[in-house]
């Protein structure tokens, strides 16, 4: 059996996000989506509301929990019970970033392999950073995020218009 767990901060989950999910959860027999709590990055949506994002965007795929956890990543990795991390990779420097953790993590714990899946090419220029800012300047975010991601971005963002709203989940 094969157990995975696909960490990360997820604020917000983007359409990117949830294609890595998608496709992992394909691959492995069970797929833990792990909400870092990161406080470090003083995330605009608190740990029980990206847990609840994710969880609502994820709904229908029966392989796939979400948890939360702080601490080290390969720690978690362990208490799921999991011997693979998914990355998603999206550019040159996402490579980079990822190359370096994965480094670490094979030091801390070379138990745990490292599964890279490259973003689908629609969402490759999608960030969580990149989707916050355009919330906030009352951008359209169809196509971007599932609808009740942007309802919460919109609450998060009130603007005078209208913060257009993207079609269903993935």
């Amino acid at each position: 059996m094969v157990i995975a767990v696909y960490p990360g901060t997820f604020d917000p989950p983007t359409f990117g996000h949830m294609d890595i999910i998608v496709r992992a959860a394909s691959l492995v027999d069970e797929l833990t989506v792990g909400i870092y709590e990161n406080p470090g990055k003083q995330p605009l949506f608190s740990l029980e509301e990206r847990v609840s994002l994710v969880q609502e965007a994820i709904a229908g795929l029966s392989n796939v929990q979400v948890r939360a956890f702080k601490g080290l990543t390969v720690d978690f990795i362990h208490e799921m019970g999991g011997r693979v991390m998914i990355r998603g990779l999206r550019a040159n420097s996402d490579f980079e970033r990822e190359f370096e953790m994965a480094l670490m993590n094979r030091k801390l714990a070379p138990d745990i392999e490292l599964l890279c899946l490259m973003t689908s090419s629609q969402y490759q220029f999608l960030s969580s950073t990149l989707i916050k800012e355009v919330a906030k300047l009352g951008g359209c975010l169809e196509g971007m995020v599932p609808n009740h991601v942007a309802a919460a971005l919109r609450d998060k963002f009130p603007v005078h218009g209208e913060l257009a709203i993207g079609k269903g989940k993935m």
